[in-house]
């Protein structure tokens, strides 16, 4: 297990949902100079899409260079709308993984973009979970999500990962190797005092590298564990770390979704309330909006906010893309804005046991169900690949 590479001398800003994400990226686009790169898995043709995509245009109708990158599944129809006007516009549009038509329960089909990043004349990032999307769900429910905006050095290897993506998608779509020229760096000073590491997970080299980081700081943790994340259902492993921290005194506080647009998955993190209530974890359900935050703070120093879920999807099969923030500040700011949505929208767990026995039954039918689709794929309880393949795969 290898922890993160901290880089100091970042500043970073705690965005709270596309009410203040949005504005905050338009901006950022609007001033662009040199380029922009986006990768997203969804990208919406639904008003904050399409505002979106017209300034995407706008900057590559002055001259920027547009890069967009979205995921096949996650966007199916986008080339079909925005996409196509976007093109016709001068922005370079590539599909990760396009081939939905003939979606199957194969592991190859089931690895998505899942990551939500942008970068900006190689000097202001955004990383997140909040996909181009409107910020309201089904019955006008607003969902609870966070990003964050970054300059300094961090930027270095966010914007490697994203030209190296790109690169690797262009020559699986066109067998072409493409190459693009470095952006002319506009601000070379973050101006900001954070450390912060920026960490993704792929199928390659860093399979675990976000599981991992979270273990290493739970395993550290003396105090506090507070994690609000969207589908929780994370592996022996990972439950077995925030039950041991538990033993040894650290309060371990869980904020999961209450209302669920995927039921599946809600009704099978519910099969897991038995053993976490029962290790003296504390679970909120959030049910006055759609939960789809992904972030953590452990102790009075570590933070982390991105796009991967605790579940076996994003830490088995998606590309995921987190940063930690080691600043005690940051830490008691997120802290604070998970506390407020416990506060005002949090309904605390009790009654697991007291659940009549049909519906405990159904919850471990659907968590049953979930493990039988990862096995199938070829991965263990532990996300261990239980498979092995003479040769590397096809597509990134």
């Amino acid at each position: 297990m290898n922890d993160p590479v901290f880089m100091r001398g970042n500043a970073i800003e705690l965005l709270r949902s596309g009410t203040e994400y949005f504005p905050a990226l338009m901006a950022a686009i609007d001033a662009a100079k040199a380029e922009v790169r986006l990768d997203t898995y969804i990208f919406n043709d639904d008003e904050t899409g399409r505002r979106i995509a017209e300034t995407l245009s706008r900057a590559a109708r002055r001259g920027v260079r547009v890069h967009v990158l979205v995921d096949g599944f996650g966007s199916s129809g986008f080339m079909e709308t925005l996409g196509a006007d976007m093109r016709r516009d001068g922005v370079e549009v590539l599909v990760y993984r396009p081939e939905i038509a003939r979606f199957r329960l194969k592991r190859q089909r089931l690895r998505r973009l899942h990551r939500k990043l942008v970068c900006v004349d190689g000097c202001i990032a955004f990383v997140g979970g909040i996909n181009i999307i409107d910020d309201v769900g089904h019955a006008h429910r607003h969902r609870l999500d966070f990003a964050v905006r970054i300059t300094g050095p961090l930027l270095s290897p966010i914007y490697a990962t994203m030209v190296k993506l790109w690169n690797t998608v262009r020559w699986a779509s066109f067998g072409q190797r493409y190459h693009a020229a470095p952006p002319k760096i506009i601000c070379v000073d973050g101006g900001g005092e954070l450390s912060a590491a920026f960490i993704t997970r792929s199928n390659f080299r860093q399979r675990r590298a976000i599981e991992d980081g979270y273990l290493s700081a739970i395993q550290r943790a003396q105090h506090q564990i507070t994690i609000a994340n969207a589908y929780f259902l994370p592996g022996r492993r990972f439950r077995r770390a925030l039950i041991d921290a538990t033993q040894r005194g650290v309060v371990v506080t869980l904020l999961l979704e209450g209302r669920s647009e995927h039921w599946l998955q809600y009704y099978a993190t519910q099969a897991l309330y038995g053993q976490l209530l029962g290790a003296g974890i504390t679970i909120h359900e959030y049910r006055q909006g759609l939960l789809h935050a992904k972030v953590a703070v452990i102790d009075d120093d570590w933070a982390t906010v991105g796009s991967s879920n605790l579940d076996p999807f994003s830490l088995m099969l998606a590309r995921e893309a987190n940063v930690v923030v080691r600043n005690a500040s940051f830490a008691a700011q997120l802290r604070h804005e998970i506390e407020q949505a416990i506060a005002s929208g949090g309904t605390q767990i009790t009654y697991w046991m007291r659940l009549y026995l049909p519906r405990r039954i159904f919850a471990w039918t659907c968590y049953g169900i979930v493990r039988a689709l990862i096995g199938l794929i070829g991965f263990n309880e532990t996300g261990v690949d239980s498979r092995s393949s003479g040769s590397g795969p096809s597509q990134p």
